[in-house]
């Protein structure tokens, strides 16, 4: 008896996915419109233009999440008729290759479900209108008498939770995640991409193209416009996963096309490097003129989080030019940080195979003229060491000067471990009310005699040093609290031990 095959089903985002924008402009009309809002939220329109030129935000999805104690006392059925009327708005707003996609999943058999952020009662008219089968969407509590009770019912449908929502849908509606296609720009919706079988992404935001890079997932460009997408779209019939699977490297491919991280997509990520990506953390940036506007250079600073390679993309951004990080595997391993760190063509180390190679693959890049950027420290000090005014660092920014002659541009960091303690396995992306402030400053090049790379290492440290705040160089005993901050989690050492950090060969 033959097996069934497992029935698979195609989730599309919705605001710059199957839209060619935001939607939360055509619904705040059709709200006013209705009676049921009397004014804009201030910064409105400037939200909408941010949402359509980068993408979702953090600060975008905490308002969001705020819908539902704003819709607090709002008749549902009355929200419902204005999304009836914003729907046909919204109908001229999805892209117009997303028509071919509904045919060819519905050709197969498969149901295609919205699943977005957006709260259900504003977006089921506009499935409906579509055809769609089916929509997983945030739902607002109602009361008894049908007005909206201020709560969220259920998960609110962003990120990790529009993976749960959408698992539960499949398990409710016997479709498997392996068999399935999932659509978006967003790189919030990197768990869902994940999760299924057939992963596109569609007019991604910047972040998302890094991921896709790094991923190596398609992306697609629905827009239709003349030039957009890899090739002739011939007669205007398209069959973009046939040919997808049919030309597993895309050549010649009309829709789909794997990027490749190469120094295009360092570019582009460094050109949407902002602290509009980085809401949980306030920076105070100067000295960025010290930084050579050309030619090689060795970019060092000291090391107090998994952030501070963050930071300092942001600081190196300001002057539009490329870096390569040198980092240790762990560096690499941790999340968000170590994604932007690979599609950015960082060199990886594993100090534990003893291996030249990293130091010459830096080299390397430095006499094509590239900058290489290097935490001399090596890894982030831990338990009392943290607290030590006096920095050590190891030979591998000194011996690389000397090896090619690049300068060795300083950058002083202090304030990363306040977004990203060592103690944490994440950044604290919710802290978006009063952010820490990150301090960089960025110093002159050190002069060199490039004979000794312990005694230049030691010309680094000091360089490092004079760029911190005064309070780095004050000697003082930690709090329990500040120790414990210092330490990896779960760290067994003794944390009164960590006061040792020699400079080594690496």
């Amino acid at each position: 008896m033959a097996t069934a095959t497992p029935r698979g089903a195609a989730f599309f985002d919705l605001d710059r996915t199957l839209l060619a924008g935001a939607s939360g402009e055509v619904f705040s009309h059709a709200m006013k419109a209705a009676g049921l809002v009397s004014r804009s939220i201030p910064g409105e329109s400037l939200l909408y233009k941010v949402f359509n030129t980068v993408g979702e935000t953090l600060p975008s999805m905490a308002l969001a999440r705020q819908g539902a104690a704003l819709a607090k006392g709002k008749s549902r059925s009355a929200v419902q008729r204005a999304a009836e009327m914003a729907a046909p708005d919204l109908a001229a707003l999805v892209q117009p290759l997303a028509a071919g996609l509904f045919a060819e999943h519905r050709a197969a058999g498969r149901p295609i479900v919205l699943a977005t952020t957006t709260p259900f009662d504003l977006v089921k008219p506009l499935a409906d209108i579509l055809g769609l089968d089916d929509v997983v969407a945030t739902r607002y509590g109602v009361n008894a008498d049908g007005t909206y009770d201020g709560t969220i019912s259920g998960p609110f449908v962003w990120s990790a939770g529009k993976l749960a929502a959408v698992r539960d849908w499949a398990e409710r509606n016997g479709v498997d995640l392996a068999h399935s296609f999932a659509y978006s720009d967003s790189v919030y919706d990197t768990p869902l991409l994940a999760s299924v079988g057939k992963p596109f992404v569609v007019n991604p935001d910047p972040r998302m193209i890094l991921v896709a890079a790094a991923r190596r997932w398609p992306v697609l460009d629905l827009s239709g416009r003349k030039g957009a997408a890899a090739g002739d779209a011939g007669d205007g019939e398209i069959d973009t996963h046939q040919q997808y699977e049919r030309h597993e490297g895309n050549e010649g491919h009309g829709m789909a096309k794997i990027p490749v991280v190469n120094l295009e997509i360092q570019r582009l990520a460094l050109s949407f490097t902002h602290p509009v990506f980085f809401p949980y953390a306030k920076f105070d940036i100067a000295g960025t003129e010290h930084i050579p506007a050309s030619g090689p250079a060795i970019i060092v600073g000291n090391h107090r989080s998994y952030f501070d390679v963050a930071a300092m993309a942001l600081t190196i951004a300001k002057t539009e030019r490329m870096v390569r990080f040198l980092g240790k595997k762990e560096v690499f391993d941790a999340p968000i940080i170590g994604q932007i760190a690979s599609a950015m063509g960082g060199i990886r180390v594993d100090r534990g195979t003893g291996s030249d190679e990293p130091l010459q693959a830096a080299a390397e890049a430095l006499r094509n003229g590239d900058m290489v950027a290097i935490m001399p420290q090596g890894t982030i000090p831990r338990g009392k060491a943290f607290f030590d005014p006096k920095l050590k660092g190891r030979w591998g920014a000194a011996r690389l000067a000397a090896l090619t002659g690049a300068p060795v541009i300083p950058i002083g960091l202090w304030g990363t471990e306040r977004v990203w303690p060592r103690s944490a396995r994440l950044p604290n992306l919710l802290n978006l009310v009063d952010p820490p402030q990150v301090r960089v400053r960025v110093g002159a090049a050190v002069p060199l005699k490039h004979k000794d790379p312990d005694a230049d290492t030691k010309k680094i440290m000091k360089a490092l040093m004079e760029l911190l705040p005064p309070e780095s160089r004050t000697k003082r005993e930690p709090t329990e609290a500040e120790l414990l901050a210092s330490l990896p989690p779960g760290y067994k050492g003794d944390p009164t031990a960590e006061v040792k950090r020699r400079p080594g060969k690496d």
